[in-house]
């Protein structure tokens, strides 16, 4: 199949015996993501820190996807310290793909913090599905060609770290500091990437973005979402440039399935990057700085305490321990 065209996001191909999981796969495109993959005949398993919520979207999933393998497990990227727990409780034997989706996004100050002491947004975005990849590589590991497929933003082709202050200690903008957690998401499933290529993995990482995903775009799915008549009006012009949240999933879901797709590779809504089918993109100039990629990885698992030392780089005895990492920076 062509990396570029015969994709059709309404016929997607079958995957029955394959498992997924869906970071955020209670609301938003997190929600989307599953149900679109539930209907390939996969396993997919929601991720979700709202056990209530997430009972809500495997209810929606099942009215409309007969037959739909779907279900929930407890998971919380702002607690480093469950991770290790959430995964186990998957109790599974492989894992074909993960979606890392789940983000927080604040609007307005005051700046807010993890447990552990990291900045929410960065901490959440980043820094939990840092930690929440490693717990998982064994499972990835064990499957014949699983994937890793990391949701990053539009906006984060407008920004750059300040790999300096991370954390935005020094200066927090809500926005900026959205956007700036989520392009480091990207440039840590780059160099996963490359990382899991020198070690000759089996696993491959794909980075992602919906474009832009509004929610007066998105077809209702009551209770999970629901859209008035108002707000589908107020919208419409809107829709020459943007989409709805089930169009934004789009990438991630053919990042899951196709064939084709390969790993190191940036994929996005074709008109503008901003809405339509999948396709490939050339990687964003900033995302191809190797020098910030490393630096920000070393960063990430000093952090966090992630281990990855059996696809080189990151190691550490706080891993090894398995003991929760404390703030620093």
């Amino acid at each position: 199949m062509s990396p570029t065209q015969s994709w059709d996001v309404h016929r997607l191909p079958d995957a029955g015996g394959r498992v997924f999981l869906v970071t955020g796969g209670n609301a938003g495109i997190g929600y989307f993501v599953a149900e679109q993959l539930s209907a390939t005949g996969a396993t997919v398993v929601l991720g979700s820190r709202s056990p209530a919520r997430a009972e809500v979207a495997t209810a929606s999933i099942r009215a409309r996807v007969p037959g739909a393998r779907v279900r929930a497990v407890r998971l919380d990227l702002a607690d480093l310290s469950s991770l290790a727990p959430a995964v186990q409780s998957l109790k599974v034997e492989r894992l074909d793909a993960v979606v890392h989706n789940a983000g927080v996004a604040l609007d307005d100050p005051p700046r807010r913090e993890t447990r552990e002491g990291h900045e929410l947004m960065f901490g959440t975005n980043h820094l939990g599905h840092v930690a929440l990849t490693q717990w998982l590589m064994p499972l990835l590991s064990a499957a014949p060609a699983a994937r890793v497929v990391t949701t990053g933003s539009f906006a984060a082709k407008s920004e750059r770290l300040d790999l300096d202050d991370l954390q935005s200690r020094k200066d927090y903008e809500p926005k900026r500091s959205y956007a700036r957690s989520k392009l480091a998401q990207m440039y840590f499933g780059l160099e996963l990437e490359r990382r899991l290529r020198a070690a000759g993995s089996t696993v491959a990482s794909v980075v992602v973005h919906p474009g832009g995903a509004l929610d007066s775009l998105t077809p209702s799915r009551p209770p999970i979402h629901v859209r008035t008549t108002g707000a589908r009006l107020s919208a419409a012009p809107a829709a020459l440039l943007v989409q709805g949240k089930h169009a934004g999933a789009w990438p991630a879901v053919r990042a899951v399935l196709d064939p084709a797709v390969r790993g190191g590779q940036l994929w996005g809504p074709r008109v503008f990057g901003l809405r339509g089918g999948p396709r490939r993109e050339t990687v964003w100039n900033h995302l191809a700085d190797r020098s910030v990629a490393a630096r920000l990885w070393d960063a990430s698992c000093d952090l966090t305490g992630a281990n990855f030392s059996a696809i080189s780089g990151c190691s550490g005895p706080r891993a090894a321990a398995g003991a929760a990492p404390g703030p620093k920076e």
